[in-house]
């Protein structure tokens, strides 16, 4: 029948005949393309940590994207960017096929490109501000554009350094101690970023200092591996450590470790503090909970799913990935909360239900979430 239905020539039939529903229902597997629908039924995501984000792109898709940009001359699309890059030069060096162009324009302006142009939020940004907001096409995918040039530029292996005008313009004081930690003593985004810049300017003793064995902060410990891989986030800390940044793991802001006090008398000139955001909210209603009784803050959780989902972060291979198995409740409707929904079906949840407060209208995550 197939052959029949599938056949070079087919035969015209020259009289109405009568055709079972189900056997046109049958039928039509023989050329359908998509999967078929079911209300009830969801792809099972269990262990699978692999990017799956609708805005990254293929070459293809990033030219015919780079190509559809306006450039506009007053772009709004840039003065919305916090790191203010100029985001029709890197999208027009896209276009004309200079990938190392344009993941150069980026990384200038942003040391942590490849990030933020796999989690900014750019609804809420730079595609938010894009002139072809209103069109039948949307708004340029500026975060996919940005993730190609850097992801390009990633793959070419080639190494940072300090220009040649900034290493022979360095006097006395660029050669002084300059030390980086958090609250915790975190490797995190803003010390990377800090990190980066003061290396450029030509300093050259800037050290930063992590409480754990495995560096990124934030970026590594509570980003989900299928939204920020890890080799994203170790390839931006190898280009700051290309240009002289040093990295020293195992220890801590703590009286018993590093203090300010201690830094200065060993010789640091400045120091930088990252703190972000270390500890979670308490609600009084949860005292007493724990893990052992299934309670899980995000600071908790998200931490235990990346050591268990990223290679090369903390030995994952020896991580198991917490047994998630039945019903699992999210409260909150934030960005945070997605990122724990999303990670629980991934280990293993049968089903998540998001609760919140307000309506739908009220969701304060972004749609990228």
């Amino acid at each position: 029948m197939a052959a029949a239905l599938l056949a070079l020539n087919p035969t015209v039939n020259k009289q109405a005949r009568s055709v079972p529903s189900y056997e046109t229902k049958k039928n039509k597997h023989n050329w359908k393309r998509n999967a078929d629908k079911c209300g009830s039924c969801a792809p099972d995501l269990s262990n699978d940590f692999r990017d799956i984000k609708h805005t990254t792109l293929s070459e293809r898709g990033a030219l015919r994207e780079a190509l559809r940009c306006l450039k506009c001359a007053d772009a709004p699309c840039q003065k919305s960017c916090p790191t203010q890059l100029d985001i029709k030069a890197f999208i027009t060096s896209i276009s004309n096929k200079n990938y190392y162009g344009a993941a150069r324009q980026i990384l200038s302006d942003n040391p942590l490109g490849l990030t933020c142009g796999m989690i900014c939020p750019t609804s809420d940004l730079c595609v938010g501000s894009c002139n072809l907001q209103a069109t039948e096409e949307g708004p340029i995918n500026i975060g996919g554009l940005q993730q190609f040039a850097c992801e390009v530029f990633k793959k070419m292996n080639i190494r940072q350094i300090v220009s040649k005008e900034v290493r022979e313009s360095r006097n006395k004081s660029h050669g002084e101690p300059i030390a980086l930690l958090g609250k915790s003593a975190r490797c995190g985004p803003a010390s990377i970023s800090c990190a980066s810049f003061l290396a450029r300017l030509g300093y050259t003793k800037v050290t930063i200092y992590e409480k754990r064995d495995y560096v990124g902060g934030l970026s590594s410990s509570e980003i989900p591996q299928f939204r920020l891989p890890y080799d994203v986030v170790d390839f931006e800390i190898q280009l700051a450590r290309d240009i002289g940044v040093k990295i020293v793991t195992g220890r801590a802001l703590h009286k018993n470790d590093l203090t300010l006090e201690k830094l200065k008398a060993d010789g640091a000139k400045a120091v930088f503090l990252g703190i972000g955001m270390p500890d979670p909210k308490k609600v009084d209603v949860f005292d007493g909970l724990t893990q052992s009784h299934g309670f899980y803050t995000s600071k908790d959780f998200l931490p235990i799913i990346a050591a268990a989902s990223k290679p090369g972060m903390c030995g994952c291979s020896r991580t198991p990935l917490p047994s998630m198995k039945g019903r699992v409740i999210v409260l909150g409707a934030g960005d945070t909360a997605f990122d724990c929904a999303t990670s629980a079906l991934r280990a293993g949840a049968s089903r998540v239900t998001v609760v919140f407060r307000k309506g739908f209208t009220g969701i304060r995550a972004v749609p990228e979430e």
